[in-house]
């Protein structure tokens, strides 16, 4: 009978889970957002359709490249970080031990027994210890800017994709409310998978996103209708 114990922690999806939840919330909120907008300006099916197509396009490409200078950033940090905790373990190898065993003791380790870990990460792996414990850079939570953009740019296009469906089946003269109310629907579906595949409380996270997303809709069907009555 096996006793090996194995725990999948939510923490080790966090990379690819946050460009994921927030490409499709933009694209779904950002596309259904123009498409009221444009329809509240009561203009034809046609340019509806082909305001949101661009929305999804712009919206992918913006959100891929985005994600990629911004990850880009985030790893350039980590690799000058890492590349000075080198030179600091050449050039002072006592005093970065010293360093590792007092992260240990401040977090409730007794001073000998955060010295013999100490000693022992550090023969095993030094600069790993000092990323993880000192830098709080893992395998985990690494920057991945290639991952990131790919993953905006395809959720982003299926988010964009909802509204715009519903704009092409619902009739003309209701594509506001139809619309509006599609993307809810869609976003308290989205909050509540984004919300279960990170462990955190679904209510919380679907009244977080139904409740932004109304209101940029409400915001941008406003601003359409007050152009749309002023033509």
């Amino acid at each position: 009978m096996s006793t090996e114990h194995q725990e999948n922690h939510p923490i080790e999806r966090i990379g690819w889970l946050r460009a994921a939840v927030l490409g499709a919330n933009d694209g779904i909120v950002s596309t259904a957002s123009l498409i009221v907008g444009v329809a509240a300006a009561a203009q034809g099916r046609t340019d509806i359709l082909i305001a949101g197509g661009a929305a999804l396009v712009a919206g992918a490409m913006s959100m891929a490249a985005g994600e990629y200078v911004s990850v880009s950033s985030q790893l350039d940090t980590e690799r000058a970080a890492l590349a000075q905790e080198k030179r600091e373990l050449r050039s002072s190898p006592e005093a970065e031990l010293q360093e590792l065993a007092q992260l240990y003791v401040a977090r409730g380790v007794a001073p000998d027994l955060a010295r013999q870990v100490a000693v022992q990460l550090t023969a095993k792996d030094a600069l790993a210890a000092h990323a993880r414990d000192e830098l709080g850079i893992s395998a985990t939570t690494a920057a991945r800017p290639i991952q990131a953009a790919i993953t905006s740019a395809l959720t982003f296009s299926a988010g964009a994709a909802l509204p715009l469906a519903a704009a092409m089946v619902a009739p003309l003269s209701v594509v506001v409310p139809a619309v509006s109310i599609a993307s809810i629907l869609y976003l308290a579906l989205l909050g509540a998978i984004g919300a279960r595949a990170g462990r955190a409380p679904i209510g919380k996270a679907i009244v977080r996103v139904t409740f932004w997303g109304a209101v940029a809709m409400a915001i941008t069907a406003g601003v359409g209708a007050a152009f749309g009555v002023a033509a």
